[in-house]
């Protein structure tokens, strides 16, 4: 991927976790107090940047399984409550290793 790519996602997901964040805001003068309503500003964010990336990750590497083992790896290390780095480094590992292999 190149830049001409890569821009355009990016400017969109800051976009959009900015105007989730900020529209409520600007909207409402008063302090949310609403527990549902401020988990829901909480984790839309996540939630769209979720959205827009995960599709991306199994075309990635040019190989479908290549990028499945990625993923496998990282929600494994994810789920054993690894640091970030450790799970980048190794989904990015997986990925070379069965493309690699001839996946």
């Amino acid at each position: 991927m190149t830049w001409r790519y890569i821009l355009p996602y990016v400017l969109v997901m800051a976009g959009v976790t900015y105007l989730i964040r900020m529209l409520p805001l600007a909207a409402l003068r008063k302090r949310i107090k609403n527990r549902f309503f401020l988990s829901l500003l909480y984790y839309v964010p996540y939630a769209v940047l979720s959205a827009m990336t995960f599709p991306a990750v199994f075309y990635a590497t040019g190989s479908v399984l290549a990028g499945g083992a990625a993923v496998a790896v990282a929600l494994v290390l994810a789920w054993k409550e690894q640091s970030l780095l450790t799970v980048a480094v190794a989904a990015s590992v997986g990925a070379l290793i069965v493309l690699a292999i001839g996946g």
